[in-house]
């Protein structure tokens, strides 16, 4: 997860620096040591089914922001050569607890993945994107990342106008919040056509006609 804003964690405020100094990663890293062990990510099964649709056996793939390494060893026992990569250690401490068989690798807020150019067929970013300030950056190296041909699965919330109209912008984005960024069918889609992928999808699920909660993209580089 990436944030440009400070957050209150355990009475104390910690603030973000211009360039996610010392202190934004001390907020993940205590975030990940604050939440109970045996938390499910919200609507777990759901993600894993979309996930599961896409990952083929073989697939190098990478798991980007895979907290505590669910998908990443879901895509292992789906055959795919599974990474999992996240910017706080405590998370993956926690992912390597649950899944010791699995790889995962810290990765920098604000700098190039540590990966070769064209090393992965499949990332898998899910609920990650919204947290991202530098977007046009982290997309940049989710496309560097993969082969040609390669694929994006995401998903992140869906906020339509109706939905915004309804519950208000300050329920989806608190000044202090780390969600930094509301999506719509409409922006996450051009998002990534501008970034150079091709057979874009973008669909939103969960909720009643013009309430859906959750985005899930496809996309080809």
């Amino acid at each position: 997860m990436w944030s440009r804003y400070g957050r209150a964690i355990r009475g104390r405020y910690v603030p973000a620096r211009a360039r996610y100094g010392r202190p934004i990663r001390d907020y993940y890293e205590e975030l990940w040591e604050s939440l109970p062990a045996d938390l499910e990510p919200p609507s777990f099964e759901r993600r894993l089914g979309y996930l599961l649709d896409a990952v083929k056996r073989g697939d190098r793939a990478l798991d980007l922001g895979c907290g505590a390494g669910d998908f990443t060893a879901a895509m292992a026992r789906a055959g795919a050569d599974a990474i999992g990569a996240d910017v706080a250690e405590a998370a993956l401490e926690r992912a390597r607890s649950r899944h010791p068989a699995v790889e995962f690798r810290l990765v920098p807020f604000d700098g190039p993945l540590p990966f070769d150019d064209g090393s992965f067929d499949l990332v898998w970013s899910s609920e990650v994107i919204e947290h991202v300030a530098d977007t046009a950056r982290w997309l940049s190296e989710v496309r560097r990342v993969l082969a040609p041909g390669g694929r994006l699965l995401l998903t992140t919330p869906s906020h339509g106008r109706a939905r915004v109209a309804l519950g208000g912008v300050e329920r989806f984005s608190e000044p202090l919040g780390d969600h930094l960024h509301l999506y719509t069918k409409r922006s996450l889609r051009t998002l990534l056509g501008e970034f150079g992928f091709g057979e874009v999808s973008v669909r939103a699920v969960d909720g009643p006609p013009l309430l859906k909660t959750m985005l899930v993209a496809t996309a080809v580089r």
